[in-house]
């Protein structure tokens, strides 16, 4: 049997118990990397945003980023964690190209935060309570880019490049303790427990957690043991997952590969894998160190971090309102169901949904608009719906088009569809295409007389009381006024016309 050999989800999971450990790394915003002045700007010249101290040249002593520190103590309270009082750096020893120190100034057994935890809501509804190990501190590695070879990774390729502009960017790294007891539903804690982290991180305003640019990344430990034991089996470690959708397949084909091992009498190695997009796999990377093996000892270059408790709790003042209960307090103001709630999130329709209402929509308008046409469009087009080129106070004043009577549905459509176009605002596309609703009644009236005398055997059923044969005349009349006229008034003045009552 190969490692590539897999059991049915199903199978596994009548047999064994998963036990996870997910571990994030969030790349702060600040200005500047960790311990040292050079700018943290995106897309910069390889190379350009160094100096002595990330590249760990002979005399260069860092210094601590205090906004980093504040990132990391609001992270902390955010997961309901302990705020050390007084804690330090360490260096963690290895080697790898694109550390250019030989080792990483980060935290070992004195994290600045530690014992928290964080409530996920799975889509269903439930509550499934994560528990936080610790949050820490540390720097960020530069990058490697392998040239040559098929995969893109070192083995196989001719040379590699290296920038070292991301070495000592701010990174915290958030532990948790061994998630038991999620069973078939582990994969999808997984992923909601990302899911509320990134929400989390970015209403802190401390990182934009784009995962997709590496922002934020996961590792997912995972080992099975047998149904009913409480010792926990060897764990595999996938590395640098970068997709919620790829934490949960991650997770699931995991569960898989160890059941198929431990099934056939293998044995499961401690490593680290890396996971594969295209097909969800994951293949062997090296064998784990533990942490004995990376030779931690207290960093000689930097005095301990004790912050004060008045600037924890004024730190803890500033806080927002934390995602979870803000969408529990939308969600009672806008009326919808926890399924329904959890469709927008999945969406992410949220932040549009309440941009559009502060811009003077009613919240069912804005939420039909951005769950119906627009998430239609952007399923469509293979985008986030926040990448449609449509702002929100374009989409409020489409909504402020329909209440007023200038535009039916069928003619919000379509200015949308102009507004995506790039043929202006609302307004613009509606004069430009000549969407505005027919409300002049003398023409309705012109209009409403021509599909009866078109229509005679028709307008006779409604005349004998079949009153809802009147929709076939009201097609006629939107036809002609070609989808511009007000229905429910075409309704009415048939009706009016043929003495009937409605």
């Amino acid at each position: 049997m190969t490692v590539t050999d897999l059991v049915p989800y199903e199978d596994a999971l009548a047999t064994y118990d998963p036990v996870m450990g997910l571990e994030v790394h969030v790349e702060l915003g600040t200005h500047t990397k960790m311990f040292c002045g050079c700018a943290t700007t995106l897309g910069a010249e390889p190379n350009s945003q160094t100096c002595p101290t990330c590249l760990g040249l002979p005399g260069s002593l860092p210094v601590v980023n205090a906004t980093g520190v504040e990132s990391a103590i609001k992270i902390g309270l955010a997961l309901n964690c302990t705020i050390a009082e007084w804690c330090r750096f360490a260096r963690k020893n290895y080697f790898y190209p694109d550390m250019p120190k030989n080792f990483q100034t980060s935290q070992y057994d004195e994290p600045i935060a530690f014992d928290g935890y964080l409530d996920v809501q799975l889509e269903d509804g439930e509550v499934f309570r994560i528990q936080i190990e610790r949050a820490h501190m540390e720097e960020d590695t530069g990058k490697s880019t392998h040239i040559g070879g098929a995969t893109g990774r070192i083995h196989g390729a001719q040379h590699s490049l290296l920038d070292y502009n991301r070495a000592g960017i701010p990174l915290i790294e958030i532990v948790t303790k061994p998630i038991e007891g999620a069973g078939e539903r582990a994969p999808e804690v997984a992923k909601a427990y990302v899911a509320e982290l990134r929400e989390l991180i970015k209403a802190l305003g401390v990182s934009d957690a784009r995962m997709e640019m590496g922002q934020m990344r996961c590792d997912v430990n995972l080992s099975l043991r047998p149904l009913g034991t409480e010792k926990f089996g060897t764990r595999s470690e996938t590395k640098n997952v970068n997709s919620l959708r790829s934490v949960e397949r991650a997770a699931r084909y995991e569960i898989q590969r160890h059941a198929a091992v431990l099934s056939s009498g293998g044995t499961i190695i401690q490593e680290t894998r890396h996971f594969h997009e295209d097909d969800g796999s994951t293949t062997s990377g090296r064998i784990k160190e533990e942490a004995e093996d990376y030779r931690y000892f207290p960093e000689p270059d930097l005095v301990p971090v004790a912050p004060a408790r008045e600037w924890v709790e004024e730190l803890r003042a500033t806080l927002p309102e934390l995602p979870r209960v803000r969408r529990n307090r939308l969600r009672e103001e806008w009326g919808v169901s926890a399924l329904d709630m959890q469709s927008i999130l999945n969406a992410g329709a949220v932040d549009l949904i309440v941009a559009t209402t502060d811009a003077g929509a009613d919240a069912a308008s804005a939420r039909k608009w951005w769950m119906g046409e627009l998430a239609r469009r952007a399923n469509e087009d293979g985008v986030e719906l926040g990448a449609l080129p449509i702002t929100a106070e374009q989409v409020a004043r489409v909504a402020a088009l329909v209440a007023e009577g200038s535009l039916n549905d069928k003619l919000a459509r379509q200015a949308i569809e102009g507004v995506l176009a790039g043929e202006g605002d609302p307004d613009a596309v509606v004069e430009k295409r000549g969407l505005k609703v027919v409300s002049d009644e003398g023409a309705l009236g012109t209009a409403v007389d021509e599909a009866i005398a078109a229509n005679a055997a028709i307008a006779d059923k409604i005349r004998g009381g079949k009153v809802a044969a009147a929709g076939a005349l009201v097609g006629a009349v939107m036809k002609a006024t070609r989808g511009q006229a007000d229905a429910a008034r075409v309704r009415e003045l048939i009706l009016e016309k043929l003495g009937v009552e409605g």
